[in-house]
């Protein structure tokens, strides 16, 4: 097992990395904007699915390997990207919807998995991050898979805390922008959200 003080020191870095604006937090805020938290849910499951691996994948030494192919992550960057946009121009057309009603459905569920597990995994600086930030905190004289689980579960743990941070705070935003009787704005500004977290993917 990994002493307190290491665990805490894990959960204070990677909180402060998980909470600051990204490509998965903006996402969910542009979510929350427009289909609510609850059906973000969705889409912070692909994305919790897609950060596990990656940090699976920095723990074994894969990450290195998968940084030594830019092409592969060009491929992956693009797709996502063009999914997002597309999403975008969905988001651009749709008429207001609510979140509370049964109007915002324009997004599957397999569609919001999607979104979150390729937005996750297609970023190749969070591949960095959890090759450098992971490695420290495990001690190569214990077993490792004890090790992993701990790190892995609080990981999760605090990216989901900031995913939902992120998608209330959206959700909060519809609520005072239809109060306002800006409502019919609530998807242009989702779909903005997403034009520039697909710009900022193939940025990175």
């Amino acid at each position: 097992m990994i002493d307190t003080a290491s665990l805490l020191a894990f959960a204070f870095s990677f909180f402060l990395i998980a909470i600051s604006p990204g490509l998965c937090m903006s996402l969910a805020m542009a979510l929350g904007i427009r289909i609510g938290v609850r059906r973000t849910l969705w889409m912070m499951l692909g994305e919790l699915v897609g950060i596990t691996l990656v940090a699976v994948a920095a723990l074994f030494g894969l990450a290195a390997l998968l940084l030594s192919a830019p092409q592969a992550f060009a491929v992956a960057k693009l797709a996502a990207a063009a999914y997002l946009l597309w999403a975008a121009l969905g988001a651009w057309r749709s008429p207001m919807e609510l979140a509370d009603d049964g109007r915002a459905r324009a997004l599957s569920r397999s569609q919001l998995l999607a979104q979150g597990f390729f937005t996750a995994t297609s970023n190749p600086k969070a591949w960095i991050f959890f090759a450098a930030l992971l490695p420290p905190f495990v001690d190569p004289a214990r077993p490792l898979w004890p090790q992993a689980a701990t790190l892995l579960t609080l990981m999760v743990l605090i990216e989901f805390a900031c995913l939902l941070i992120y998608a209330q705070g959206g959700r909060m935003l519809q609520t005072a922008l239809t109060r306002k009787g800006w409502g019919r704005w609530l998807n242009r500004i989702s779909a903005v959200l997403m034009v520039g977290i697909a710009i900022w993917l193939l940025a990175s």
